[in-house]
C-alpha cells in the first residue's frame, strides 16, 4: 500500500490520535536507559574492540521497532509547498514505507535527498507523532530559459538548471545565451525592470565574453548594451522611445555602447523616402 501524500495549504489540521501519544522526551529517556543497560550487560570487551557505537545503534534500532509495534508506525506523509515537484519523486527521495517505525526515519538523510530533487531549493522535515511525517518544501521558481549547445533548459534566478523537459509549460520567458549567462540572469532582469515597459519587449539576451549583453526585441531589433553604465544606456533608450517611438521605425539594430550618442542601423529592406516631386518649371529647365 502506498503512503498517502497530501498537498497542504495553510495550517495543517490537528492530528487525530487513535493511540496514546508517547511524549518524545519520555521516549528519548527510555531509549537512553535501554542503551545504558545493554552496554553494561555486554562486558568490557565492547570497550576494547570499539563496538560500543554498533551496540548503541542496534539497541536504538530495536527500540524504534518497538515504537512501531506500539502504534508509532508511519501512515501519512504531508507535504506543504509542493507545486512543481513530482510527488512520486518526493516519496522516492524520502525512502519510507507505510508501517515503518516513525522514530527509525533518518530525518537528516531524508532532507539531503529531498534537496537533491531538481525543483527543491530547500526542505524541512519533522515527525508528527504518532504516525505522520511532515514535509515543508521551498521550490525553485521558473526564471528564464538558457540556450546552450543548441538546447534549451529552464533555470531559476540563481542560474540553477531545473529541467529540460516540456518547457512549453513554463513560458513565455526570457531566453538567455552564453556560457555565463545563467549566473548573470538576476542582474540582467533587475536592470531591465528599471524600465518595465521596455523590458516587456525583450525576447532574448546574449552574453558576450562575460562583459556585456546584446538584447533582441520581439520585433527583431538588436540592442547592444555597453560594458559599463548599462543601466544609464537603458534609460537613454527608454527616454528616446517615449519621445520619438524609435522602436517603431524600420531599423535592424541600436548601438548604445557610446556614452554620448545612440547609433541606429537601418533594416536591410527599409524603404527609402520618396524623392521630392519636381515642379513644372523645374522640368522645363531640365529638358
Amino acid at each position: 500500500m502506498r503512503l498517502l501524500m497530501t498537498r497542504a495549504t495553510g495550517d495543517l489540521p490537528p492530528l487525530r490520535l487513535h493511540l496514546p501519544r508517547v511524549p518524545s522526551r519520555a521516549l528519548a529517556l527510555a531509549a537512553s536507559a535501554l542503551i545504558a543497560v545493554g552496554i553494561a550487560g555486554t562486558g568490557t570487551w565492547l570497550w576494547r574492540d570499539g563496538a560500543v557505537a554498533r551496540a548503541e545503534a542496534e539497541i536504538a534500532h530495536r527500540f524504534f521497532g518497538m515504537g512501531a509495534e506500539q502504534g508509532l508506525a508511519l501512515a501519512k506523509v504531508e507535504v506543504e509547498g509542493r507545486y512543481y515537484q513530482n510527488k512520486d519523486a518526493i516519496l522516492g527521495a524520502l525512502g519510507v514505507k507505510r508501517g515503518m517505525a516513525v522514530l527509525d526515519i533518518d530525518l537528516a538523510a531524508a532532507k539531503t535527498r529531498l534537496e537533491q530533487l531538481p525543483w527543491v531549493r530547500a526542505a524541512a522535515i519533522e515527525r508528527r507523532l504518532p504516525d505522520t511525517l511532515y514535509i515543508r518544501l521551498t521550490e525553485r521558481q521558473p526564471f528564464a530559459f538558457w540556450q546552450s549547445n543548441g538546447q534549451l533548459a529552464l533555470i531559476d534566478r540563481d542560474g540553477t538548471v531545473i529541467t529540460r523537459d516540456a518547457l512549453f509549460r513554463y513560458g513565455p520567458l526570457l531566453v538567455l545565451v552564453g556560457d555565463d549567462a545563467p549566473a548573470k540572469a538576476a542582474d540582467l532582469r533587475a536592470l531591465l525592470q528599471t524600465e518595465p515597459a521596455l523590458a516587456q519587449r525583450v525576447e532574448s539576451a546574449t552574453r558576450y565574453g562575460d562583459r556585456r549583453w546584446n538584447l533582441r526585441l520581439a520585433n527583431g531589433i538588436e540592442i547592444a548594451l555597453p560594458e559599463t553604465d548599462a543601466e544609464d544606456a537603458w534609460h537613454r533608450l527608454a527616454a528616446l522611445e517615449r519621445s520619438e517611438q524609435v522602436l517603431e521605425r524600420q531599423i535592424a539594430a541600436i548601438d548604445l555602447r557610446l556614452p554620448d550618442r545612440i547609433v541606429l542601423r537601418p533594416a536591410p529592406d527599409a524603404k527609402k523616402p520618396p524623392a521630392p516631386k519636381q515642379s513644372a518649371s523645374a522640368k522645363d529647365k531640365n529638358a
